[in-house]
């Protein structure tokens, strides 16, 4: 009885903060929509940073989960801050499971590069990373989100 008096309030909370999303993301609000998105591995969908590897402009990641097929896309770091309006590398990722994940980067970073990997969904299924904006958030091949969690980390190239 406990937790369903419990499970209530939490369920009201986030029907709220997912209908004060959508409507701060209608009304132009962008900004403090994404305040409320966090980045990090889902329950189906998830990348293993830890232990990336480096051989030169490629960067090999041990482990993608995604749910539909997809791509393992990676975002540059500019003056502190990931640049989702660019990409500078892509890997084809089939769903389910994926082993040893390579993304060759269009130049070669430096060690301690800044980067955000995250997950996109093939959205039309033609294994072409269609990175064309349909707003001006979001890219055709649109980005994996588990709820409010968006399937990406930060990292630093080894």
């Amino acid at each position: 009885m406990r937790t369903r008096l419990l499970a209530r309030p939490l369920a009201r909370s986030f029907i709220f903060i997912l209908t004060l999303t959508f409507v701060l993301t209608s009304a132009g609000c962008s900004s403090i929509a994404r305040m409320l998105i966090s980045t990090e591995n889902g329950e189906d969908n998830w990348i293993i940073v830890e232990g990336v590897t480096r051989d030169g402009a490629t960067l090999t990641f041990s482990e993608v989960q995604i749910d539909g097929n997809g791509w393992l896309v990676m975002h540059p770091f500019e003056e502190g801050k990931p640049n989702g309006k660019i990409y500078v590398g892509a890997s084809y990722v089939a769903d389910g499971n994926n082993r040893d994940v390579s993304i060759t980067l269009d130049e070669e970073p430096t060690t301690g590069d800044m980067f955000i990997v995250m997950l996109h969904s093939d959205v039309n299924e033609n294994k072409e990373f269609d990175f064309v904006f349909v707003d001006s958030v979001n890219v055709l091949d649109k980005a994996v989100f588990e709820g409010l969690t968006m399937i990406a980390h930060p990292i630093a190239v080894p």
